[in-house]
């Protein structure tokens, strides 16, 4: 039995701030590809996007692709709410639409015989195909479904594909977290509405909860984990329709908007 001092002297360690962390995965990067920002436009979005990490691989870039949701979720969320069914169910139908934009582009990289792994196999085959085939596909929601947390507003759940992708890349020790969108980064409001939205390039955790911003290009807590991560310490979001923007970002550049912990 352990006696109580001891098991206070194994606490403080566990929650050691300055203790160090093993990165599992250092070479590899995640990339997150927005389902309504680019898989849900088609062809046109998604053709170039393909190519350009077919490219990567072929410089030997090591790519963990997580999927978002997109529309369809969107849909399935606003029934689900319209019917009273609870968050937990909202992230389980939120999981099954990101898992098939997964497949779909899984099937678009199958010349390269890049493999679709449920979340479940993240843990037991990600480091063989990694090291086999240079990338993987996964589907971005995290695995919650009925255990996700309540929401302080409504019924959508409040972790979706931005925060799985996150998760994933500090939990394995990446080099790196790109979120692919349809917008050059960050603003200090959307600029779908907003026009004259201001462009922000770099900013940090504690600045951009001071801004309050109405609308993040990302999901929130992405945010709240970023300024406690330990491995991931900045994410970087880029415009996956301008060519070129994503091997700039595996290359290091400051392109897009930088989000820095």
């Amino acid at each position: 039995m352990v006696k109580p001092a001891r098991l206070n002297q194994i606490n403080v360690r566990q929650h050691d701030n300055e203790s160090p962390t093993f990165k599992l995965l250092p070479d590899a990067w995640v990339i997150k590809v927005g389902g309504q920002s680019i898989i849900d436009r088609g062809s046109k979005a998604v053709m170039p996007l393909v190519a350009e990490i077919k490219r990567n691989l072929d410089r030997g870039k090591k790519l963990i692709i997580g999927t978002g949701a997109g529309t369809r979720a969107r849909h399935a969320y606003s029934l689900a709410v319209e019917l009273g069914l609870p968050t937990g169910v909202l992230s389980a139908l939120g999981a099954g639409v990101a898992t098939q934009n997964a497949r779909i582009l899984g099937w678009l990289l199958a010349d390269r015989g890049i493999p679709v792994l449920s979340p479940g196999e993240l843990s037991s085959k990600l480091p063989f195909d990694l090291a086999e085939r240079g990338a993987v596909v996964f589907p971005g929601m995290p695995p919650y479904t009925f255990w996700e947390r309540f929401p302080d507003i409504g019924l959508i759940p409040p972790h979706r594909t931005d925060t799985g992708c996150f998760l994933v890349a500090e939990t394995f020790g990446v080099a790196g977290m790109i979120y692919v969108k349809d917008e050059d980064g960050l603003y200090s409001d959307n600029p779908k509405i907003k026009p004259k939205a201001q462009f922000i390039k770099r900013i940090n955790v504690n600045e951009l909860k001071k801004m309050n911003l109405p609308d993040l290009v990302i999901e929130p807590p992405v945010v709240e984990f970023l300024g406690r991560a330990k491995n991931i310490r900045r994410v970087q979001v880029i415009n996956g329709l301008h060519e070129g923007e994503l091997s700039a970002a595996l290359n290091g550049d400051s392109v897009g908007s930088i989000i820095e912990a």
